[in-house]
C-alpha cells in the first residue's frame, strides 16, 4: 500500500502542479459515480487540502442516471462515512439515454445531460472548477473512440474553460494509470457502486478498451508512446 498511495499521490500533485488545475480559495465540485476513479479522486483531493500550502474547498456530487433506486443509497453512504460535504440529484436520464430510438449511442446522450446538471450545480453552488475522475487510459481511449466512431483528431484535455471562463474542467487523475488507481482502491478496501447501467461492459468504449489492452500485452511501451504521441503532434504531417 505505501508505494501505491505515494505514487498516486505523487503523479496526481504533479498534474495539479503542471496545469495550474486548483488554486487558492477554490470551490470545487468533484462528480462521483461511485466508480473507482471518482472515490479516488475524491479522496485524494480532500486529503492533498491538509498538506499543501494553499487552500480550497470540496463538494461531492453525485448525478443518480436511475437505473437502479439502491446506487445512490451506496454513494451517500461513504459520502456520510467519511464526513464529505455532498449533493445528490436524482434523475431518469439513464432510461430516457437508452430508449429504442437511441440504441447506437446511449452512452453519449446520458453523459452529455449529466455534465449539463453539473453545470448548473456549479452555478447554484459557486463552484469555478468541475473535478472529472478520467485516468490516464480514458484520455487514450478516448482518443480512439473519437477517430474510429467521431471522424476526429481529438480527446480530453487536463484542463478545460468552459462559458467564456465562467468554468473550468479539470482533470487531476490525467497522468495516472487505470491499473494504480484500481490498486489503490482496493488497498482502501473500498467498494464500487453498481448503477445498473445496461451497457457497461458492452459499450463502444469497451470496445476500444479490449483492443488496447492486446496491444499492451504485446509490447509495454505502446501504452506510454500513444500517450506521448497525443501531446506530440506534427501539423506538417498532417494533411
Amino acid at each position: 500500500m505505501g508505494f501505491v498511495h505515494k505514487e498516486i499521490k505523487r503523479l496526481m500533485g504533479k498534474a495539479i502542479h503542471k496545469y495550474s488545475m486548483i488554486k487558492d480559495g477554490d470551490h470545487v465540485m468533484v462528480a462521483v459515480s461511485g466508480g473507482k476513479d471518482s472515490l479516488a479522486l475524491l479522496w485524494l483531493l480532500n486529503e492533498r487540502i491538509k498538506r499543501i500550502p494553499i487552500d480550497y474547498r470540496v463538494t461531492a456530487v453525485h448525478v443518480d442516471p436511475g437505473f437502479n433506486k439502491d446506487s445512490s443509497e451506496s454513494v451517500v453512504r461513504f459520502f456520510t462515512d467519511h464526513g464529505f460535504n455532498y449533493r445528490i440529484i436524482k434523475t431518469d436520464i439513464g432510461p430516457r439515454a437508452h430508449r429504442e430510438d437511441n440504441r447506437e449511442n446511449p452512452c453519449f446522450l446520458c453523459s452529455r445531460m449529466r455534465r449539463k446538471l453539473l453545470f448548473e450545480l456549479a452555478e447554484d453552488l459557486e463552484c469555478s472548477t468541475i473535478a472529472f475522475g478520467h485516468n490516464k487510459d480514458d484520455v487514450i481511449e478516448t482518443f480512439f473512440l473519437n477517430t474510429f466512431y467521431g471522424a476526429s483528431l481529438s480527446t480530453m484535455l487536463p484542463v478545460q474553460d468552459l462559458f467564456n471562463g465562467k468554468l473550468r474542467v479539470i482533470r487531476p487523475l490525467y497522468l495516472i494509470e487505470e491499473g494504480l488507481v484500481r490498486r489503490y482502491v482496493r488497498a482502501m478496501g473500498w467498494q464500487e457502486t453498481d448503477l445498473g447501467c445496461p451497457s457497461a461492459g458492452v459499450s463502444k468504449r469497451q470496445v476500444i478498451k479490449d483492443m488496447l489492452q492486446d496491444l499492451y500485452r504485446s509490447n509495454k511501451k505502446i501504452r506510454g508512446n500513444i500517450f506521448h504521441a497525443i501531446h506530440n503532434v506534427i501539423p506538417e504531417y498532417l494533411p
